[in-house]
């Protein structure tokens, strides 16, 4: 699994990032978490706001941080 993190390194950007890290970990999932910082690169993506969750190349959350068990959730889907 393939996690990318889209922000430019806000504050809600650097806590998406922990959230999903923890959920990771907590699940015992195999994954690699990716920032991805560059506009150009985030532009990929149709999004209109950060931070944004990226899952295996689909946007699933865009402009806010999910809760730890949200993640979790959306990490076993």
């Amino acid at each position: 699994m393939l996690i990318k993190i889209l922000g430019t390194g806000c504050p809600k950007c650097k806590l998406l990032e922990q959230v999903a890290r923890d959920a990771v970990a907590q699940l015992w999932i195999e994954a690699e978490v990716v920032k991805v910082q560059d506009m150009e690169d985030i532009m990929q993506y149709d999004i209109m706001t950060t931070p944004a969750l990226v899952i295996d190349d689909k946007v699933i959350v865009a402009g806010r941080v999910p809760s730890k068990d949200e993640m979790e959730k959306l990490l076993q889907s």
